[in-house]
């Protein structure tokens, strides 16, 4: 059995849902009772964040591996960063580590590819955003990402920062978040929304659109876990 390992905390809360997903998928695809190996480091969000807000991505590249250096010598044969913000330094990270790591961001273009998707909002924080990691690989496969002005962006950041990092879960926010996506949906055309943030996924479901989709990253990179992990074995 393979052993996966987890760079978490950032942020706690969608830790506790990667760590509850895998468990349940693993389960549901051996249909035997096992359970998988599965390790957690979990890191200091905030030293990250302000690492990245201030432009330090070598810094924060450097801290990155040596996380994933703790999760390799502890056992880990893959790793994942369980946050979609860290994969601004992804490809450092990945390049520094002694391990394989499996890409957020690769697995939900996968994702939307498979689903015939070409136009799509992207939520997440301001370094999601704003960064460009996300157009890097989506424009591979000709799909558009498309971004929330700069208002909105301002408004899912601080909500996803002050509350759902924390695990605040408030219905006027999902109302502000949801007019966003309808605001997205009729000026831009999006045809599915990335939830580009591993916590949005506390507050925004599938079902709440009827129109289109949105693209859970916390399940898609929780299910390629699996994967790999049943690939192992």
């Amino acid at each position: 059995m393979g052993t996966i390992g987890i760079v978490g905390g950032i942020g706690p809360e969608s830790t506790v849902e990667y760590y509850r997903q895998i468990i349940s998928l693993y389960r549901a695809q051996r249909g035997d009772g096992a359970s998988p190996s599965i390790l957690i480091n979990s890191i200091d969000v905030k030293r990250l964040l302000d690492l990245i807000g201030a432009n330090e991505m070598q810094k924060a590249t450097r801290y990155l591996v040596e996380e994933v250096e703790k999760l390799s010598r502890a056992g880990a044969d893959v790793g994942l960063l369980a946050a979609n913000t860290p994969h601004v330094v992804f490809d450092g990270v990945q390049s520094g580590s002694p391990i394989p790591l499996i890409s957020i961001v690769e697995e939900t273009c996968d994702e939307a590819a498979s689903m015939g998707l070409r136009r799509v909002g992207l939520f997440g924080t301001k370094f999601t955003m704003r960064g460009r990691f996300y157009e890097k690989v989506f424009d591979r496969r000709a799909i558009t990402i498309v971004k929330p002005d700069a208002d909105a962006q301002g408004y899912v950041h601080e909500k996803y920062l002050t509350e759902l990092l924390n695990g605040v879960v408030l219905d006027e926010t999902r109302e502000g978040l949801l007019k966003i996506v309808s605001e997205l949906k009729t000026e831009k055309g999006i045809e599915g929304l990335i939830l580009g943030g591993t916590e949005l996924s506390l507050i925004l479901k599938d079902s709440d659109d009827e129109d289109i989709p949105f693209l859970d990253t916390t399940r898609i990179h929780a299910r390629s876990a699996v994967r790999e992990l049943l690939r192992r074995e």
